[in-house]
């Protein structure tokens, strides 16, 4: 299956190709740079850090284009690209969450683009309705318990607010974007009143808030909290280091929609100069790279028929909201002002 694919995404290339160059407003000069002095690269601007370097690497081993890449976080690269214009350098953008790259595609900042490849490898639920943007891996934001003090952790969102965690929850701040897309997903989900009351049992609760889900595992492991909320692979990488670990997995909301994903998201900026190398860069991502992506962070492929990391495959099946993937953006403001009617810090 993978051979084939490999031949799909070469014999698309082309055609597709030619879809995003008529869609970048770019005459093979974008980016003030000249497409045939430089056709050999490929710019992306990232808000995904962790273990992207190798990954690119490897797509020049295979492909012998040049991968140039500026990392930072998701609002700032979307201001940037904003400010740039069409004088952009940036080829492709990835973010860390569903809910940035819709806001890039609301500010008129991604290309649509047609990929047989893309389509037949991504699901539905994982990629926009337009075609502008794909996810290339998730992770769930769920609960995480002690597994030394605590014996029956909540298994819903709400749980959270419980009287009984009163005292015994980490969360992380309100400005951090994996936040406000929880939130949003509650939204989407309970409606913004019922989100408001949940929020606010949570605040109740005097949580801990701490920036950074590295930390927050350490709080749990260390006693500062029992329970909190936070991203899957970071304990991925705790484990890989530390096989007992003390802390465990809870899935929320396994009755009913399913846990909160977030996504890492790629996209063809508008204004690309080279969008050839950006499809060649992102059917390669969603193929070929796909394994080594997502197992880099200790994430879950995007695509189904590819297995996680053995760490992340122990963890077990989970039922995942995908649902609100595609809603995120719409509802982040709403979120916003959730948080901050709730007074979450």
């Amino acid at each position: 299956m993978r051979h084939q694919r490999s031949a799909r995404r070469l014999g698309a290339l082309f055609a597709a190709a030619l879809l995003i160059g008529a869609c970048s407003g770019s005459d093979g000069n974008g980016g003030g740079e000249s497409a045939v002095d430089d056709a050999g690269i490929v710019t992306v601007y990232t808000g995904r850090h962790y273990g992207i370097e190798p990954v690119f690497d490897d797509f020049t081993a295979a492909t012998g284009i040049e991968v140039r890449f500026t990392t930072g976080n998701d609002p700032e690269l979307r201001e940037r690209l904003v400010a740039e214009g069409a004088n952009t350098p940036a080829d492709v953008v990835m973010t860390g969450d569903a809910a940035n790259i819709e806001l890039a595609a609301a500010a008129g900042l991604l290309a649509p683009l047609a990929s047989d490849v893309l389509t037949s490898t991504i699901p539905e639920e994982l990629r926009s309705a337009s075609g502008e943007w794909f996810a290339l891996s998730q992770r769930a934001r769920v609960i995480i318990a002690s597994t030394e003090r605590v014996d029956d952790p909540p298994t819903t969102y709400a749980g959270v607010g419980d009287p009984e965690w009163n005292g015994r929850i980490c969360l992380r701040p309100s400005t951090h974007p994996y936040t406000q897309s929880l939130v949003a997903s509650m939204v989407i989900a309970e409606g913004e009143e019922r989100a408001t009351e949940i929020v606010q049992s949570w605040v109740d609760n005097d949580p801990l808030y701490i920036n950074s889900d590295t930390d927050i595992y350490q709080a749990v492991a260390d006693g500062e909290c029992d329970i909190a909320i936070a991203n899957t692979y970071y304990l991925g990488r705790l484990l890989s280091e530390d096989p007992s670990f003390p802390v465990e997995i809870v899935w929320p909301e396994q009755d009913g929609r399913g846990a909160h994903v977030n996504v890492s998201t790629v996209a063809v900026t508008a204004n690309a100069p080279h969008p050839e190398n950006a499809l060649a860069l992102i059917e390669w991502l969603a193929t070929d790279g796909q394994a080594q992506f997502a197992n880099a962070n200790f994430e879950y492929p995007a695509d189904p028929s590819v297995a996680p990391d053995p760490i992340v495959a122990a963890w077990g099946d989970f039922v995942a909201d995908l649902g609100a993937v595609r809603e995120l953006g719409a509802n982040q403001p709403t979120a916003i002002e959730v948080l901050s009617t709730t007074g979450y810090e």
